[in-house]
């Protein structure tokens, strides 16, 4: 009992880490199903928009 007493503050602040961390995963994962990408920029410009995004176009094949 005294070894929890004594971690007390490391324990709570590991607890509020790690849920801070699921909800960004979380956030994450709803935004990635809705289509949106992480970076909050234009896919225009960007050299990785052919695998952030499939076409339609190449799905179907």
């Amino acid at each position: 009992m005294s070894w929890l007493r004594d971690n007390l503050g490391t324990i709570v602040v590991s607890l509020i880490l790690a849920a801070i961390v699921i909800l960004v995963i979380l956030k994450m994962v709803k935004d990635k199903k809705k289509g949106k990408t992480s970076c909050g920029c234009g896919c225009s410009g960007c050299a990785m928009r052919d695998t952030c995004h499939s076409h339609p176009s190449q799905e179907q094949k």
